[in-house]
């Protein structure tokens, strides 16, 4: 895939909303493009010394890219989390085949094998933590907030 292709795809994620907004409610939600800008900047403003802040920002700016070709495929879809994983994983390596060294790093993410894993981790929980409170007015959003609780409690 050419880097012009890939920019593309992942261009196309700005149009991508959240399903799960979608889904209780929210008439106009955040994409797919917007949470990962949101989990990148908490990242890049809580990122703590000692880890390795770059790949923090890649995984952060990676971690729903598989989204451009698979879409956000939520756990009221019908798919089990193990082929949401392989659709994903075949999506990603499509789509990062001409950048090894990134695939190594959504890799690492995905499976959650470093510190600088577990932390993006918590910033994606701190975005939906977050989004779900400016959601509230709006919408019954008390669903996503358990899962997000202890990535709130970090702010």
């Amino acid at each position: 895939m050419t880097d012009r292709t890939l920019l593309q795809a992942a261009l196309a994620l700005k149009g991508l909303d959240r399903a799960g907004w979608k889904r209780v409610g929210i008439e106009r939600p955040e994409s797919v493009a917007a949470h990962s800008w949101g989990v990148t900047f908490a990242a890049l403003l809580r990122c703590p010394p000692g880890l390795d802040r770059e790949k923090v920002l890649i995984m952060a700016l990676l971690h729903d890219l598989a989204e451009a070709t698979v879409g956000d495929i939520t756990p009221y879809d019908g798919v089990s989390k193990e082929e949401k994983r392989r659709r994903e994983e075949e999506a990603i390596r499509h789509l990062l085949g001409d950048h090894p060294e990134l695939l190594s790093i959504w890799q690492e993410a995905e499976q959650r094998q470093s510190a600088e894993a577990l932390f993006v981790k918590e910033m994606d929980l701190l975005d939906l933590g977050l989004t779900a409170e400016s959601y509230a007015a709006q919408a019954d959003t008390s669903e996503f907030l358990p899962s997000a609780r202890a990535a709130l409690s970090l702010l």
